[in-house]
Formats: structure tokens, sequence, C-alpha cells
């Protein structure tokens, strides 16, 4: 065998190796995922695999024999990616809570486009002036300031790729019964993307703080006022005044022309439309912190104030309302993050958590910002059931459902699909794969 042959015998040895399984019912070694997408190509089995073409094959389509539209001043999408969607809890703009969720299953890498960014509004989306507007810091400071949007303009400007999550992102998991809906249904209020401001914490050099205070109080200028109560530390940290989104100013949905960004922490504490902060001794126990996001436990107390969103994962793709299109070899794919740092690892089972194979993480991996993460998997043709399950750098592990709803109960009945009554559900997701290929919600 001359050394051609050598090195392609090797080639196929490696091969074999990289798509060994490594947990029950297909799971493949994430290495198959690490620069071999030629070899993953030749494993392909129904309906997936490239086919075989020559360059004479290709014809000109009716896009290829005249000109095109003129390039417009702001770009939009193809039309062709009409279907890629938000959904709406209140599409008439009656005046109640609107809910605009993302839809993962159709979305790829680790930021979320801004049109596609989930919005919660209490009280509409306000059409505040930018030239008007202002930010007012006061209360337990040295010197009460007023800051212009332009005024901010003119302070260091940050970025930092962060996820927003709602406390009541995944509340249909507390359902007795796995409800029948797509991820993003389940999980569609939750979205990442790079912001762009000005540090809390340089504002507060300017206005000085005093010894006593340990909270502020953060208010929207929408028409409700919404206010929550924010830890002076996480201040001090790394909060954010943020002007921009992916580059460009903020949504008008997303808190135009400024909001409050508190990185890993619940949405609902993000205040939008910011126009006030005062520096205070305690929380100001408003409304949304004392009722709305206070969820009663099974030993009747309170879960109130707290921020952290928990380490959390869950497989977008396949995922209930899909169907794989007959035995072969597929591509799990998901997202993981978490409010207390870097996800360290991702777990994938095929047979419900008998088995678990870690899944490759796609780079960049950054704290408190979304991770996708990959796992080769060979698909049978028989039942399965798919988990995905999260480790971040402080060691956190996400719970199975039965781990969590031990401690945090569940409904007596199903719930709603567009309300969220409880909070902070970070259980693990699993989806149920049927012998011709359907996925469905389950729990495992």
């Amino acid at each position: 065998m001359n050394k051609s042959a050598d090195r392609i015998a090797g080639k196929r040895d490696a091969g074999k190796q990289a798509l060994e399984v490594v947990a029950g019912n297909g799971l493949i070694d994430r290495r198959a995922l690490l620069g071999r997408g030629v070899m993953l190509a030749g494993a392909m089995g129904t309906g997936i695999a490239p086919s075989a073409a020559g360059a004479e094959s290709l014809t000109d389509g009716p896009w290829s024999l005249e000109i095109g539209e003129a390039t417009p001043p702001y770009q939009l999408r193809s039309k062709f990616e009409a279907k890629v969607v938000r959904t709406l809890s209140n599409p008439n703009n009656e005046p109640r809570n609107s809910h605009a969720r993302t839809p993962h299953h159709l979305l790829e890498g680790m930021t979320t486009p801004n049109g596609l960014h989930f919005t919660i509004n209490h009280g509409g989306i306000p059409a505040i002036d930018p030239e008007q507007h202002r930010l007012v810091i006061h209360g337990l400071v040295k010197q009460p300031l007023e800051f212009s949007l332009e005024t901010l303009s003119r302070y260091p400007q940050v970025s930092r790729v962060t996820f927003l999550e709602c406390g009541g992102n995944s509340a249909p998991m507390f359902s007795p019964v796995p409800l029948q809906e797509t991820v993003q249904a389940l999980h569609g209020l939750v979205s990442c993307a790079e912001w762009t401001g000005v540090k809390l914490s340089t504002l507060f050099e300017e206005t000085g703080i005093d010894p006593k205070a340990k909270w502020l109080v953060a208010e929207g200028a929408d028409s409700p006022h919404l206010s929550r109560s924010v830890p002076v530390k996480k201040a001090m940290d790394d909060a954010m005044i943020a002007l921009y989104q992916n580059g460009e100013r903020l949504m008008p949905g997303n808190g135009y022309p400024m909001r409050l960004l508190l990185p890993g922490y619940e949405g609902n504490m993000n205040v939008k439309f910011l126009r006030r902060i005062k520096v205070v001794e305690q929380p100001a126990m408003s409304m949304y912190e004392s009722r709305t996001y206070s969820q009663i436990l099974p030993d009747g107390k309170a879960y109130r104030f707290y921020f952290l969103q928990e380490v959390k994962s869950f497989i977008a793709n396949p995922s209930h309302g899909m169907a794989l299109q007959g035995p072969g070899l597929y591509e799990i794919s998901g997202i993981a993050y978490s409010g207390a740092g870097r996800i360290e690892k991702v777990m994938v089972s095929a047979d419900g958590g008998t088995s678990w194979g870690q899944a490759a993480l796609q780079e960049p991996v950054l704290s408190k910002a979304f991770t996708r993460f990959r796992m080769p998997w060979r698909w049978d043709g028989g039942p399965a059931t798919l988990q995905s399950r999260a480790w971040d750098e402080a060691g956190n592990v996400q719970p199975t459902r039965a781990e969590f709803i031990a401690v945090r109960g569940e409904l007596t009945k199903p719930p709603p699909i567009l309300s969220f009554p409880n909070q902070h559900c970070n259980s693990i997701t699993s989806w149920g794969v049927a012998s011709n290929g359907e996925v469905k919600h389950v729990y495992a």
C-alpha cells in the first residue's frame, strides 16, 4: 500500500472512530462535528445527503434572467422568510399585557435579530420623542443629575452580548400534563443580543452614592410607570444603560430610547423606557415585585427577590411540530445559557435520560449569553426521547422536571398557554420522536 492509500485509510479509520455511538439510541461522538463535514455528509441517510451533480445540471432560474430590485436605504429580509415571525398574544392591541415570542426553531447562532427579539409590554409601546426624553438619577446621591440621550452619548460606551429572559418564560412546564406546543410557545420569552451603552457605575461616579444606599428603584416612562428594585451591588457590577441593540438604536418594543440592562437577571427588572433611578435604603415593594413576580411555593413561602435566571437549555431542532424525514443522520441543535456565567457543558440524551453524550459547544462561549450546542444523532426509525441538560461554570446544573417540581410544585390543571402564573422554570424539556418521525412535547 502506497503512502496516499495509507492516508486515505487513516482518514477512514478516524472517521469510523468519530462516528462511534457514545450514548443510547444513536447519539454520536461530538468530535464528528469538528472539521469532518465531508465525512458526515457521506454517512447521511435517507432524504438528507446531498445529491451528486455536475456543472452541466445547473439551469438559470428566472431571477438569473432579469435585473433585480434596487437596493433600499434600509435592508429588509427576503420575502421568502416571511414565515419567520414572532407569535403574538395581543395582536389587536387591546389594553392589556402583550407578548411577542421568539421562533427559536427557525433561528441559528447565538444572537437574536432585533425584529424577532421577544418583548413584553404592560401598557403598549410608547412613542417616545428621544429629544425630549430624560433620565434622572436622584435619592441617596451626593449630586442628583439629569441625562439626555445626547448627554449619555458623550460617556464611554461599552458592549456585551447577553440574554434577556422573562421570569415567566417556560411557565407552561408547570402544567401537570405536557402541553402540545412548539418551542416558541414554551420557551419563546428569551432572546440574546449585543447591547451597547453606558455602564451605570460610570454615571454613579458622577452622582456619588450615600454609603447607606443598598437599593435603587428603576422606573419606566410607559403608561404603567413600571418600576423594580435592584441591589446597588448589581448596579456597580455589570449594569448598563443600553442605547443600542445589535448595533442600532433599541427597538421600540425593547425600550427605545434607553433601558436598564442587568445581565443574568430576570427580564422584568431590566426596566424599559428608563426615565428614573432613585437610590434608596430599602426595596420599594412595588406591585411587580410583591405580587406579579412573587410566586407562592408549596411550603407557603413566597419566591420573592430571586433575581438570577438559572442555568437552562432546550433543544430547538428537532422539536415539537417537526417531522423527521426517515431514518438517518441528523444534527440535534439547541440553546443553553445561565445568569451565573458561562456554560461549562451540555449533555444530550436520546433515550429519555437513561444515557447521555456530551454535545459540542459552538464558539464563542460567553458569560450570560446564549451558547449554541450541537450533537450528531443517527436515528434508526424507532421511538426516541430527546433531552438536553446544561452545567454552568459556577457548578449549577439544570434540574430534571421531577427534581424541579419537588421543590417548586406544579399547577393542578393545564394553564392557558399565553399566561405565566409561575416563574423561573428551568427544568429539562423532553421531545418524543415517534416511529413516523413526528415530534411531540412529552414528560420523561
